[in-house]
């Protein structure tokens, strides 16, 4: 599972092996093995990939289905902002 949510998630943010390993200060290989389920990244490497991916580490791992967005550190005013974007996406 952890394997398939990397790729997912990272191709659903536009970005190559390359610029993911780029942002996690690793290797392409790395990424690849990741992706290829023939490594596991670390736990601390686990956290990385749910923040910069702004999802839960339990979404990573599958133990949670409905990925969740990360908005530590931003203002209350951001937030609303989201909060109001993502309902007028629910709602069309």
């Amino acid at each position: 599972m952890l394997s398939q949510r990397i790729n997912e998630l990272r191709l659903t943010n536009g970005w190559s092996q390359v610029q993911l390993a780029k942002k996690l200060n690793v290797t392409k290989q790395t990424v690849s093995n990741w992706e290829n389920d023939n490594i596991q990244p670390s736990i601390d490497m686990l956290v990385r990939l749910a923040k910069a991916f702004n999802v839960t580490t339990d979404y990573l791992l599958g133990l949670e289905n409905i990925p969740r967005l990360n908005v530590d550190g931003l203002p209350l005013n951001v937030v609303s902002h989201l909060s109001q974007l993502i309902d007028d996406f629910r709602w069309k």
